[in-house]
């Protein structure tokens, strides 16, 4: 059968999103008795105890359907974040919300501005709509450069993703420069309006300890073409559930609502994020524990020469040299350490490590100073 026939154009060449490989298939592809994952950004303390005692208290439920609405996660956000509920939305973690906007506004020839080093998944969703990414430089520092994104805003341009702090590189646009972008960005009169701002929040609790971090919620009152969203698979552990959340106007959450499938995020996964929303001590156990380990490792790479990016989240991208950034994964790989390529980055000289508990980051130094047979 020729099935490619009848393929869609644009997805005979499309390239599957490389997730972080899993600890048991690391352990039965090399024969490994040991391995700790730092390559996905999960939180090392575990899921929020509360979201915990969530599902225990509901699991016996789940021959039901979901609420389609997810009405009672909807109202925790609500309550937690001050904001009426015809303000959020619910998917199935942050890409799912990607790609529903991205289903939403984009068309044939749209141009859709995104940043050089940052989050994988927007390029593939702006592919699949047979849009066009048009990719902008980052500033000196692998930092999101604003005002060349104005810069490059046309008549076609459509929409614009931002992500702060910014995955892979952890580096964040203050308060005073994203306000400021916002003020700027010039009105399209293709389409009457300014171009949609998509801002990414993904490590948002991590990134509060940062004094001139902004919160995107304050933006949203005066900017309608803003949509913020954040997620429950960092901070709150509940990766494994795949909840995301977002918040726009009222009419942009009406037609997201529209579009998205049924029951897109699952009964078990709603109960536990309505609950982990609360869960403060999650949050501060965190936030503390990241910070110190932060510190721990940015010293063990300056002993060691290794140079690195400042992060307002919860991983380090550091120097790969003198390997290339795939042979250094599969060195960590054969110690039992599951780090980040970042060659689909095109970052082909770094790798991305996520912030463990104190003994995993010892670990990852461990074998870090084995490779480099220090």
């Amino acid at each position: 059968m020729k099935i490619e026939k009848i393929i869609r154009e644009v997805c005979k060449d499309f390239e599957p999103y490389i997730a972080g490989k899993p600890i048991n298939a690391i352990k039965r592809e090399l024969a490994l008795e040991s391995v700790i994952k730092l390559a996905s950004n999960e939180n090392p303390l575990g899921a929020s105890k509360k979201a915990l005692e969530a599902i225990k208290s509901n699991f016996e439920d789940i021959f039901f359907y979901p609420d389609s609405s997810s009405y009672y996660l909807k109202k925790a956000l609500s309550e937690s974040y001050n904001l009426p509920i015809k303000n959020i939305f619910t998917a199935a973690g942050g890409d799912e919300i990607i790609e529903l906007i991205a289903k939403l506004f984009f068309n044939h020839g749209d141009e859709i501005l995104i940043s050089k080093h940052s989050f994988i998944r927007y390029a593939m969703a702006v592919k699949l709509m047979d849009s066009r990414a048009i990719v902008v430089p980052m500033k000196e520092g692998l930092t999101y450069d604003l005002a060349t994104f104005l810069k490059m805003c046309t008549q076609k341009t459509k929409a614009i993703f931002i992500t702060n702090p910014n995955n892979p590189t952890g580096t964040y646009n203050t308060k005073s420069e994203l306000l400021e972008f916002l003020r700027e960005l010039p009105l399209n009169d293709k389409f009457g309006i300014k171009p949609l701002v998509v801002l990414d929040e993904a490590y948002f609790e991590y990134a509060l300890q940062e004094k001139d971090y902004p919160n995107g919620l304050d933006f949203l009152k005066d900017n309608p073409n803003l949509i913020v969203f954040r997620t429950f698979s960092k901070i709150y552990g509940l990766a494994g559930l795949r909840v995301g959340y977002g918040f726009a106007n009222e009419e942009i959450v009406d037609y997201i609502e529209r579009i998205r499938p049924p029951f897109n995020v699952n009964f078990l996964a709603q109960v536990a994020a309505a609950a982990a929303i609360f869960d403060k001590e999650q949050i501060e156990k965190s936030q503390k524990l990241i910070k110190e380990e932060k510190k721990y490792l940015y010293k063990e790479l300056e002993k060691l020469k290794v140079k690195y990016i400042n992060s307002a989240a919860n991983f380090i991208l550091f120097s790969s040299l003198p390997f290339r950034s795939g042979e250094l994964f599969r060195k960590f790989l054969k110690e039992g350490v599951i780090v980040r390529s970042m060659d689909e980055y095109e970052l082909p000289y770094y790798v991305r490590v996520t912030i463990g508990t104190h003994r995993e980051n010892e670990l990852f130094i461990e074998k870090l100073k084995r490779i480099h047979k220090i």
